[in-house]
């Protein structure tokens, strides 16, 4: 091994030294400019020493000379000997060189500073703010939301860390979102796994953090990586909310983010909507409308009024909130047996406009008797459903429509795809046939015999980018559309779409219900980042088993064309063992943007159902 010598240890200490940013390279220099006045005034003393003129002592030659290295200009006023003209050239010379490595140093420095405050690496010194980390199309509709939820406060938070750059994320979210009102939303460039980028984002003080799926190839490894690195931070760990792409991923992501988690199963959630939709028509607005924070929200209560009360005469207690639902020590259950007594354990849950809306009502309800219908529930029969297109959900989508179907139901599944019909066996309720199709071909669509089915499913073929498959989507609708009109037939139609900005092209089409799946689990991830305690509920809502949701003919309630209050629907569905929480106008179901669906109206308000009209309710099927 050979040794190391004095000048490679010289050497090696000053490329350290020159490492360390502007800072030590600015020490550096102020090193050689007083080493530059030195010799300067040392060799006027030796070589001009009565020059210049008035010259006082070795002092103000030190002065003379710091003013020649750091004003050059100064030696064209200068006069003396040929020896004192030339000390002060080659001073004013390398100090020339010296003021030139310092402005440049100081601009370098300055770029460096104000790219950083750019880039956004300042740490956050908000409190009760919500965490964003990572970046999808979800996030413009999860701030849209947290904006909308926090109105009402004097101010508020979203802090969101992404890999882009800061002013990018700003101005995206300018664009998407708009006026944001008294919420401050602050951007971070970093990555969400690194502890040290983390750190930026006041953690400790946050009341919740939001953990995206980001759009590129296996995303759910992405997000499980930030849930490592957030259990291994130190200090207060605020509550997760986290979306995954994928079900299989669900055990992993568990186990890294721990108990303070909670976990949004993009595909199962997206999947058992579009089941839900394809049978009950309206189904996928109803969902929105109580995921978004524009209209009817979920609450949890806790009055004393209520308790000792059955459930069947809490639906009346509330003048201006729906009650849906009891949160027992056992767990959430919606629509329970209408002689549930409430006890003071239990938490009432209901729907409301605004938390501050939620009173109880005064007196007894205003029910007309004479307009109560008590029709019989139609039997369930076998259906049969079209499912156009394939992609990497439609197997979990068959799954969950064979749970809802009667037994000898038919599914036929028309697509090109290559693995469409695969990986179905154990099917209880449903035939399943499988034919090769070109969903954009009207000749191929004529061929299927559309009129035959109930129900048509459109998804979102993955072989193709969303925009592209939104694309052929439309004009799988606009071939349906034309179709029904031209050929008289009728059947539901649900389809899975992207982007939300092409929901407003597709409402051209008529169809039932558009699932704009990005948008649903934006809505739910806001939801569940103001109060996690929601997730059983629409896990709950979610699910084949239990209440559900159902719009159901207004006539089975009460008398078509008669003027009741909605109280009186609301206790002609009690006497079912249903809770009504609104209704929807068939002439007004192709009218955005609620498409004549009503929910959460008042008790007191009077209504007139017609034929043709529903009832919502939440109901055994």
């Amino acid at each position: 091994m050979s040794k190391v010598t004095v000048r490679e240890r010289l050497r090696y200490w000053f490329d350290n030294t020159m490492s360390r940013g502007t800072a030590s390279l600015i020490g550096w220099l102020a090193v050689v400019s007083v080493a530059l006045i030195v010799v300067v005034a040392a060799l006027t003393l030796w070589l001009a020493p009565n020059e210049p003129d008035g010259v006082t002592g070795a002092g103000h030659v030190l002065w003379i000379a710091l003013m020649h290295a750091f004003s050059p200009a100064k030696i064209s006023s200068d006069k003396g000997s040929i020896a004192y003209m030339a000390v002060m050239f080659a001073g004013s010379l390398g100090g020339l060189f010296i003021v030139s490595l310092l402005v440049g140093l100081l601009s370098n420095g300055l770029k460096e500073k104000v790219d950083r405050l750019r880039r956004g690496r300042s740490r956050i010194v908000e409190s009760g703010h919500t965490v964003v980390l990572g970046w999808s199309d979800q996030i413009f509709t999860i701030v849209a939301e947290l904006v909308k939820a926090h109105a009402s406060q004097r101010s508020s938070a979203i802090a969101i860390l992404a890999e882009r750059d800061k002013l990018e994320m700003e101005e995206d979210i300018r664009e998407h979102v708009g006026d944001l009102g008294r919420t401050r939303v602050v951007c971070r460039t970093g990555r969400p796994t690194e502890p040290h980028d983390l750190a930026l984002m006041n953690l400790a003080a946050a009341n919740s953090v939001v953990v995206l799926s980001p759009d590129k190839e296996d995303p759910d490894a992405h997000v499980i990586k930030i849930l490592l690195a957030l259990a291994k931070r130190e200090g207060s760990h605020p509550p997760v909310v986290a979306a995954l792409a994928s079900s299989r991923n669900i055990a992993a992501a568990r186990l890294a983010g721990g108990p303070d988690v909670h976990l949004v199963d993009s595909d199962d959630t997206a999947s058992r909507l579009i089941v839900q939709s394809s049978r009950q028509s309206g189904m996928s607005v109803v969902c929105m409308d109580l995921l978004n924070f524009d209209g009817g929200e979920i609450y949890l209560r806790t009055p004393k009024k209520t308790v000792g009360m059955t459930y069947g005469d809490a639906l009346h207690a509330y003048q201006t909130a729906s009650v849906i639902g009891l949160r027992r020590p056992s767990g959430i259950v919606l629509n329970p047996p209408m002689d549930t007594v409430i006890t003071d354990e239990d938490q009432v849950i209901v729907i409301a406009h605004d938390d501050s809306h939620i009173s109880l009502a005064a007196g007894m309800p205003s029910v007309d008797e004479s307009a109560i219908v008590m029709a019989p529930g139609v039997p369930t029969e076998p259906e049969r459903t079209l499912l156009l297109n394939w992609n990497g959900r439609a197997e979990q989508i068959v799954r969950y429509l064979d749970g809802y179907v009667a037994p000898g139901s038919v599914l036929e599944v028309a697509a090109d795809h290559p693995k469409a019909g695969t990986n179905l066996a154990g099917l209880r309720n449903l035939t399943v046939n499988v034919k090769d199709c070109d969903t954009t071909d009207r000749w191929a669509l004529e061929s299927l015999g559309i009129g035959l089915f109930q129900h048509v499913i459109v998804l979102s073929d993955d072989r193709f980018d969303p925009h592209h498959s939104d694309t052929r989507t439309l004009m799988t609708l606009l071939q349906l559309r034309d179709m029904q009109s031209t050929l008289g037939e009728h059947y539901s139609i649900v389809s899975e779409m992207h982007d939300e900005n092409n929901r407003a092209l597709a409402e051209v089409t008529e169809a039932d219900d558009i699932v704009i799946s990005d948008t649903v689990i934006g809505l739910l991830l806001a939801q569940l980042a103001e109060n996690r305690h929601l997730a059983d509920v629409f896990a709950y809502l979610f699910d084949s088993c239990g209440s559900e949701i159902y719009p159901r003919p207004a006539t089975s309630y009460v008398r078509p064309g008669t003027k009741v209050t909605f109280s009186t629907v609301v206790e002609a569905a009690r006497r079912r063992g249903e809770t009504a929480i609104g209704y929807r106008n068939a002439q007004a179901r192709n009218d955005p943007p609620h498409y004549g669906i009503v929910l959460n109206p008042a008790k007191a308000e009077p209504i007139v159902l017609d034929e043709g009209d529903s009832v919502i309710v939440l109901a055994e099927r």
